[in-house]
């Protein structure tokens, strides 16, 4: 089994939610958040505002701004991790910074706490 964390832009989950059940993805956790990437940012001029300085504060505008997100969280079969990450990339690829991350994990067991079933038949 492999969790699939993906963080996309908040304008797309209903097209990625559609997208994914298409693919054959019946259960998935989705929650906001708000985040930005480090391409945003100039490292220099992050750390000087992070040690107090306020000319470099100032120049973060926009660029230090957190911004809107979705995160989706789902676990599926190990044969179905390239299906459901070629789903989201597809759906959400834009080619513009911001675009989100998909992160794959592994899981080393699952439990249904009504049933007590294990592994992908708690999944499945």
């Amino acid at each position: 089994m492999k969790e699939v964390i993906a963080i996309v832009r908040m304008n797309m989950m209903n097209q990625t939610k559609k997208a994914l059940t298409e693919a054959g993805v019946d259960a998935f956790f989705a929650h906001e958040a708000t985040g930005r990437g480090k391409g945003f940012v100039n490292p220099q001029v992050l750390a000087g505002a992070e040690e107090g300085y306020e000319e470099a504060a100032s120049l973060l505008g926009e660029k230090g701004k957190l911004y809107p997100k979705r995160v989706i969280t789902i676990v599926v079969d190990d044969d179905f991790v390239d299906t459901v990450v070629d789903t989201i990339v597809t759906t959400n690829k834009t080619g513009k910074p911001g675009d989100g991350k998909i992160f794959v994990l592994p899981i080393k067991n699952a439990v249904r706490v009504r049933t007590g079933d294990a592994g992908m038949k708690a999944i499945s």
